[in-house]
């Protein structure tokens, strides 16, 4: 079968048009940088996930790329990378924080002047300041004592955002391996069984029918840590009448969606079919008013407001979507605050939490917005799983 990835073609279409953001910014170089856990703003350039050590790319207005790696990836990234030029710097080494005594290593200066950047006094613009850590940040300055560094993650979340269709075939094509996950492990969920072992059913899934990874820590969780809105399953037993929580996903080719059920091992109680109905009418709610045009924080606001007017307020969490793209969590969220339009092409995972004092649920799944609605990424959602 035809593997679904990004073409080549698209890794050079990208750096063009972030070269092109960075002029318009004023800026003499675009540095992003990115670590095995977010790997996503250097591998949408590059192609390339660190693991261990950390990675950057530097792009200029002109066009020209470099890729900046650790002193063990070199060989790792020449196989790879789709950026021909590749440095190895110290200041990207893992976190045990080995000297290399022997090693040679690339300077910022270095790297810069190989791609054209001449000057003392030069704009420099991160594309990932969360990303980009106090040894990068000191080295940049020791390189370039009168340079100015400015933010520039508004030229990523542009980039990023607005999903070509290579891009939706792999977010489709992981929601595809995802839905079959989630089949085997409710065709196994019992109680006796541990989470950890669901998950390993999920994993073994995945990579049977094509995914690269887990797009994230795969998410069983049972009873009271389904309160949780980030976790990790563990050695917990299931029981009957628990509500235990799904969220699966497959990665292809560097693009992690991911789909979040409830599913009860028995009947559900009166309590928790109150939660489960209300967590997937404010979900469907969501998908009825994405749209192009729509202003994010109007969605987010009357979210919030269903929440108030039908008694849940303190079981809210946080706003009713969120990105969905190399990473399955990405910008831009959507809050009550965001001012930003929805525009066609923009992915998200409608991801409706509701978190009570002794159990919660969650339904998710990814939609693409289009000038009349929006469009699943993955089948329809919705049915409420007694096992």
């Amino acid at each position: 079968m035809k593997r679904v990835l990004i073409p080549d073609w698209e890794y050079a279409e990208r750096a063009k048009r972030a070269a092109k953001l960075a002029s318009e910014k004023g800026l003499d170089v675009l540095l992003v940088n990115s670590n095995e856990a977010d790997y996503a703003n250097v591998r949408y350039f590059s192609g390339f996930w660190p693991l261990f050590e950390r990675a950057g790319v530097a792009i200029t207005p002109a066009g020209e790329v470099a890729l900046i790696v650790g002193p063990e990836s070199v060989i790792f990234a020449s196989d790879v990378s789709r950026v021909e030029k590749i440095f190895a710097s110290l200041d990207y080494r893992e976190s045990a924080d080995p000297s290399y005594p022997e090693f040679k290593s690339s300077t910022y200066r270095d790297v810069f002047k190989a791609i054209g950047i001449k000057g003392e006094k030069i704009r420099i613009g991160i594309g990932s300041f969360l990303d980009t850590n106090a040894v990068m940040l000191e080295s940049l300055k020791e390189n370039y004592p009168q340079a100015e560094i400015v933010k520039a993650d508004d030229i990523m979340l542009t980039l990023r955002s607005i999903k070509s269709e290579n891009e939706l075939a792999c977010l489709r094509e992981g929601f595809r391996i995802t839905e079959i996950a989630i089949r085997e492990v409710i065709k196994h969920l019992r109680p006796g069984a541990t989470e950890l072992e669901m998950v390993g059913i999920a994993q073994k899934t995945i990579y049977e029918h094509g995914a690269e990874y887990e797009g994230l820590p795969m998410y069983v969780f049972s009873e009271q840590s389904t309160r949780h809105a980030i976790s990790r399953p563990t050695y917990r037993e299931i029981r009957e009448g628990d509500l235990v929580q799904l969220n699966l996903s497959a990665k292809v080719d560097g693009y992690s969606p991911s789909i979040g059920i409830p599913v009860c091992v028995g009947k559900l109680s009166d309590e928790k079919r109150r939660m489960v109905e209300f967590g997937l009418e404010a979900n469907k709610w969501t998908e009825a008013r994405l749209k192009a045009g729509a202003l994010s924080s109007d969605i987010a606001k009357g979210f919030y407001d269903m929440y108030v007017g039908r008694g849940f307020k303190e079981n809210y969490a946080y706003g009713p979507c969120h990105g969905i793209g190399m990473i399955e969590v990405e910008a831009p969220w959507m809050e009550t605050n965001s001012n930003y339009i929805l525009k066609p092409n923009m992915t998200f995972q409608i991801d409706t939490f509701v978190s009570g004092k002794t159990f919660g649920l969650r339904w998710e799944k990814g939609v693409v917005v289009t000038e009349t609605g929006c469009e699943n990424l993955c089948s329809p959602i919705g049915e409420i799983f007694e096992i």
